[in-house]
């Protein structure tokens, strides 16, 4: 039972240490999009279209970029630390969901055939929350989503890091 207590006290001690030293690690410009995502989760931003809330994030924090779909520096999720407060860009993308329910299995396919979200949360290396609009579950308001890229099974994202 001590062993148990001490393990589990380790563990959140050092998963606590990971999300402050992340959560520390932020670059200003990303703390202040995810400031924003959190005011308007729930609320619809500008026309409600996906790629708004994105806009509105960037003009907030002045970013430098195209004004298109290239939202600052891409990163490459392999080999990049990819950060709360960064911008994924998908195209033409499917995502397939596998629920194991027992002896019940329910499989969802979700279309992104362009669409803008915005990183929320890193869950852990590839598993994400994203903060979108113009969805399915949230209509053309802000709401929050998981991905695992392991679940892509088609089609292309990009991950950009804003910059000035």
């Amino acid at each position: 039972m001590k062993v148990r207590f001490y393990i589990s006290a380790l563990l959140a001690f050092f998963f606590l240490g990971y999300a402050a030293k992340a959560q520390g690690a932020l670059p200003e410009m990303n703390k202040k999009i995810i400031e924003f995502v959190t005011e308007n989760i729930g609320k619809k931003v500008d026309r409600g279209e996906c790629w708004d809330l994105a806009n509105q994030a960037l003009i907030l924090v002045d970013a430098k970029w195209d004004h298109q779909y290239k939202y600052g520096k891409r990163l490459d999720p392999n080999k990049d630390e990819i950060l709360p407060g960064d911008i994924m860009q998908f195209e033409k993308v499917k995502v397939k969901y596998v629920v194991v329910n027992g002896n019940e299995t329910t499989t969802t396919i979700e279309d992104m055939g362009h669409h803008t979200a915005i990183i929320y949360r890193v869950i852990e290396p590839g598993v994400f929350e994203l903060a979108h609009q113009n969805t399915s579950f949230s209509g053309r308001k802000v709401g929050l989503s998981k991905l695992e890229l392991k679940n892509i099974t088609k089609g292309k994202y990009f991950i950009y890091r804003p910059t000035k």
